[in-house]
């Protein structure tokens, strides 16, 4: 199954934090063929007296299920400082989300895939074409469109790419 995952972080060593993240995702069972986007500089998406976020998105092969690949990331998130209680939107050294799994449309309380603000998100959408801009979104609000399709109607929000290339595993 490929799979898409985002990284962001606004807290601490903002790059480190992401190129460790990589690392640890590339070491869980069940991933291979990992790439990594370009690193993506923005504002943050919910209150403003935070600092900027780095984000990029990562690709991979993974063998298992959607639930159990969102718990060993919520794991690499704690591992690196995120709090269970933290503000909503609001600052973090590290978040993870499932953006793609496969074709797979999961509709459940807690987790939800396509992610659902996936057509909106300046900093999901730029590193996701860099990585396939004939990706094709499976249902949700960008069903059937393409990542460059939907990179055109979202607003780019001051979103910087920030020089250096693809991501790499430490």
């Amino acid at each position: 199954m490929q799979v898409h995952v985002a990284l962001g972080s606004n807290l601490g060593d903002r790059e480190s934090h992401l190129r460790r993240a990589l690392g640890d995702i590339a070491d869980l069972e069940g991933v291979s063929m990992l790439v990594c986007s370009s690193l993506y500089e923005t504002a943050p998406m919910g209150p403003q007296d935070q600092p900027d976020y780095i984000n990029a998105v990562c690709r991979f092969d993974y063998r298992g299920t959607a639930r159990a690949l969102m718990g060993r990331l919520q794991s690499i998130e704690r591992e690196h400082g995120r709090l269970a209680n933290g503000r909503r939107w609001g600052e973090r050294p590290l978040d993870l989300d499932i953006i793609l799994f496969g074709e797979q449309i999961i509709d459940e309380p807690d987790l939800s895939v396509p992610h659902p603000g996936l057509s909106e998100r300046s900093f999901v959408l730029w590193p996701l074409a860099e990585l396939d801009e004939n990706l094709t979104v499976p249902g949700g609000r960008g069903q059937g469109k393409s990542v460059v399709q939907l990179q055109q109607q979202c607003p780019r929000l001051g979103i910087q790419r920030l020089p250096g290339g693809a991501l790499s595993v430490e």
